[in-house]
């Protein structure tokens, strides 16, 4: 398999080069998306989106035992606590906004570090694949709970909107 011939030095610089881009991506794309009111799809689709990467499953290469499932998926949520601390909406100007928090971009960076840190240590006892997969885990472990939570308190401020 191509993933296999791949050195393993390599795939943890690769990977760990596109997580800083995705931090960015998403703290560009929060900090944009404040300016614009938000929307039941606007807080549902991300997790939608990101579950096509499960697809990774399919290939040995990327399978995870199921103390390394349990351990990510703690892992993810524990995290999502802190972005579900930090995600907070407001009605303004006949709309429901999500509020900038200053704290956000420090916790998503701070998260981000703790994740590199973690793959860079992890990497020397758990195969690439298996630990990118658990990235993978960890991560929809996170935005699940926290985009659950985001639509509760959006439902929750339209319903006293509408009152």
């Amino acid at each position: 398999m191509i993933f296999e011939k791949i050195s393993p030095n390599v795939m943890i610089i690769v990977s760990t080069v596109f997580a800083i881009g995705m931090g960015i991506a998403v703290t560009t794309i929060r900090a944009k998306s404040a300016k614009r009111p938000a929307s039941v799809k606007k807080i549902l689709l991300p997790p939608l989106f990101m579950s096509t990467g499960a697809l990774m499953f399919i290939f040995p290469f990327f399978r995870v035992t199921g103390l390394e499932f349990l351990e990510a998926i703690v892992a993810g949520i524990l995290f999502s606590t802190v972005l579900i601390w930090t995600s907070k909406f407001e009605h303004r100007d006949g709309e429901i906004y999500l509020k900038q928090s200053k704290a956000f971009i420090f916790i998503l960076f701070g998260l981000l570090i703790i994740r590199i840190i973690g793959k860079l240590v992890l990497s020397s006892t758990i195969n690439v694949g298996a630990l990118s997969g658990m990235f993978w885990i960890l991560a929809f472990g996170m935005i699940v709970p926290w985009r659950i939570a985001m639509y509760m308190q959006f439902r929750k401020i339209q319903k006293e909107v509408s009152l």
